[in-house]
Order: C-alpha cells, then sequence, then structure tokens
C-alpha cells in the first residue's frame, strides 16, 4: 500500500549529521517505493523541496551551530493540510515533540525515532537535577508516540527503565557501495594516504561531528605512540579545543568530506577509533565496517552493538584511557589482525542495506496505522467515566 508520510525533523540539509543523513535516506525510500512525504525541519536555508518532497521550514535559534526548532502553529496546520497516514518525528525534541502532539490532536499515529541522547549530554555535563528533568522530558515526549523505535540494547534498556511503552528495534543502513574494501584503490585515496602515511605510518581515522559530546580529547591518550598518524574528518564548535590538546602530535584534521571525498578518506585509514562514550547508534562504525576496517569504541551505547569485541574490532572501558591506547597499538602492531578484522566487520553488516533497513521502517508504519492515538484513548477513558 502507499502511504502519506510526515517526517518531523530536529535536522535537515544544510545540515550535515546523522539524523539529516537517516532522513534523506528515508526520503529516497519513500520516493522510489511511491509514497508521498513532506518534511518539516528547523529554519536553516534548507533546500524547498527534496526527492520532489515540500520541505517545509520553522522558526529556529542556533544552538552550538545546531538550528533548533522551535514549536510553533505552523506544525498543526501543516500536517492537517497534508493529511499524512503517520507522522515520523526523527530524535524529537522541541519541534519533534510538537509534530507528534499536533499528530494526536488530529487523530494520526506517529512513530518517533529515538536517536538522540539528550539526558546523556545533561549528564555528561554534570547539569544535576537538569538531568532528571531531561529524563522526564524524554519521557513525555515519547509516551505520546504511538510507537518509538530505538537503534540498539542500549537505547532499549535506558527507555525501558524509564518507563517508555510500545518500544521497537530498528537499526540503521549503511551504503555498502559507497563504503567498501576496494576503495583503497582509488587515486583519491592513494594521494591522500601518500599524505597522512609519507613513511609508512598506519592511519588512525575517526569520522563524526568535533563537539563535546563525541569525547575526541581521549586521542591525547595515543601521545608518543610511534608508527600512527591521525585523520579526523569532520568540524564543529570544539575543533579548537581539540587542535590545541593534540598540539605536537602527528595528526591532520581533514575537515567535514561527503560523498566520494568521505570513501575516499575511509579508503587511506588502516584502523577505526570511535571516542564517543554517548552514541545511541554509530553509523560511522558500520561506514568503517563497510569499508574493511576494524573499529575501536567504547563499551558503551551503540557500539555495543556494532562492535564485535575481539573479532571486529574491540571494545574499550570508557573510563581507561590505557586500556584504549593498548587496544590501538595492539592493532597498529599487527597487519594480519587488521586485516582479518576488517573482513569480518565487512561481512558483518553485509545485510544491513538501506533499502532492508527502510522497508523494515515502513512495516512499522503500517503496524501503527490502526491503533488509536493518544488522544482517541483519553476521548474513550472520558466517554466510560
Amino acid at each position: 500500500m502507499t502511504m502519506r508520510v510526515a517526517i518531523v525533523t530536529e535536522s535537515f540539509l544544510p545540515t550535515v549529521n546523522g539524523v539529516t543523513n537517516s532522513v534523506c535516506k528515508v526520503l529516497d525510500h519513500l520516493r522510489e517505493n511511491g509514497h508521498e512525504a513532506i518534511v518539516i525541519c528547523p529554519a536553516a536555508h534548507a533546500p524547498s523541496h527534496y526527492r520532489g518532497f515540500a520541505v517545509h521550514q520553522v522558526a529556529a535559534f542556533a544552538y552550538r551551530e545546531f538550528p533548533v526548532g522551535l514549536p510553533n502553529l505552523q506544525v498543526l496546520r501543516l500536517l492537517a493540510d497534508f493529511a499524512p497516514d503517520v507522522v515520523h518525528a526523527a530524535s524529537p525534541f522541541m519541534l519533534g515533540a510538537q509534530g507528534i502532539a499536533s499528530a494526536n490532536r488530529l487523530g494520526v499515529p506517529s512513530v518517533a525515532v529515538f536517536q538522540t541522547d539528550v539526558a546523556g549530554y545533561a549528564r555528561r555535563n554534570h547539569l544535576g537535577p537538569a538531568t532528571k528533568l531531561a529524563w522526564r522530558f524524554v519521557k513525555w515526549v515519547h509516551d505520546g508516540a504511538t510507537l518509538t523505535l530505538v537503534p540498539s540494547t542500549a537505547s532499549m534498556d535506558d527507555l525501558q527503565k524509564l518507563g517508555v511503552k510500545h518500544l521497537r528495534h530498528w537499526a540503521r543502513g549503511v551504503d555498502l557501495a559507497a563504503f567498501h574494501p576496494n576503495n583503497r584503490t582509488l587515486p583519491e585515496a592513494a594521494a591522500l594516504r601518500s599524505r597522512l602515511s609519507p613513511r609508512g605510518e598506519v592511519v588512525v581515522g575517526y569520522v563524526g561531528r568535533i563537539a563535546p559530546e563525541k569525547q575526541l580529547e581521549r586521542v591525547a591518550a595515543l601521545r608518543g605512540m610511534p608508527g600512527i598518524h591521525l585523520a579526523v574528518v569532520g568540524d564543529g564548535p570544539a575543533l579548537g579545543q581539540i587542535t590545541a590538546l593534540s598540539k605536537g602530535m602527528p595528526i591532520t584534521f581533514l575537515g567535514r568530506l561527503g560523498g566520494e571525498d568521505l570513501s575516499a578518506a575511509y579508503g587511506s585509514f588502516d584502523l577505526f577509533l570511535h571516542t564517543g562514550a554517548e552514541e545511541t547508534f554509530g553509523q560511522t562504525l558500520q561506514e568503517a565496517h563497510a569499508s574493511g576496517l576494524p573499529v575501536i569504541a567504547p563499551r558503551a551505547g551503540g557500539p555495543i552493538d556494532l562492535v564485535s569485541d575481539g573479532e571486529t574490532g574491540y571494545l574499550f572501558d570508557p573510563n581507561d584511557p590505557r586500556e584504549m591506547r593498548d587496544l590501538v597499538a595492539d592493532l597498529v602492531a599487527s597487519p594480519t589482525l587488521r586485516r582479518r578484522m576488517g573482513e569480518a566487520g565487512r561481512r558483518q553488516v553485509l545485510g544491513r542495506t538501506w533499502a532492508s533497513v527502510c522497508g523494515e521502517l515502513v512495516k512499522h508504519y503500517e503496524s501503527v496505522l490502526n491503533v488509536p492515538t493518544l488522544e482517541a484513548k483519553r476521548a474513550a477513558r472520558a466517554r466510560i467515566q
């Protein structure tokens, strides 16, 4: 069956991050399979259309270079005019919360995708009582949704402990063609590698936003390790801090990359280091696995599901920088181990195409079509009373 899907997202183009990437992949799938859709997002110079779908921007303010959508009556009007079968709330915060509330008012089911650990950020920044308030807000938002999709067992555990109901697992896909071991043979990858490894250094790569929550300061634990060169792909508000912290280390900041340039960057790496311990998923880890790279990541959050410890890479105690350093040294010392883990990582993600993952998402949409909305349940209770 064809569907009308309204996607209310906290992030969209030109902002590039995991939320935006997932939304674009979902829209691609909806277009290719004959569905109709609209996008509602924060105002940040977004395109007016994407894949032929209208994109509507609402008022927003900037927080750490990130547009935050403000609750706006326009959301309700846009949803009412479009008359969707389902509302998809991507990483709902302020704008997504209103999207869910508006869906309930209109009697439309909603699917919320849990993707950003807002409460975890509050906890890491030692915000005290604000951490508890953040969790309460998360519960309030997701309690309003007909269904919440979570990307990992760690996220599932967090939301179950919080008392959020109607949870299902939904992972993310990866482009197995764009991220491929054969990218090492690309001229662009070879040229970059000659720049990063002029004397045969082992290239330790990172891809992601350079922001406090990514905890990239952990790379300082690698200071003085012989035979390596660090390559950082991305930008963000913590770039100055990380640049200063890593001064004197063999490190190259490559800036934000996309498309073939990003594929070539992965092709120039020997191993992939992920530093953030607050990831609900960890898309770049899948991209690294698809590229045939072993992955080292914290034993926390999404990476627990994505990295088979000792098989496709290593998981380290996020409170033990020495363990992270020792694991990097272990892979630096053994090309054979890197190759074996990289091949295992590639095999692990072969079934995770975006087509299959988005097909699962549409089934989740279909599963809520006949589920009473929050407003309908309240009305029914009122009639009984």
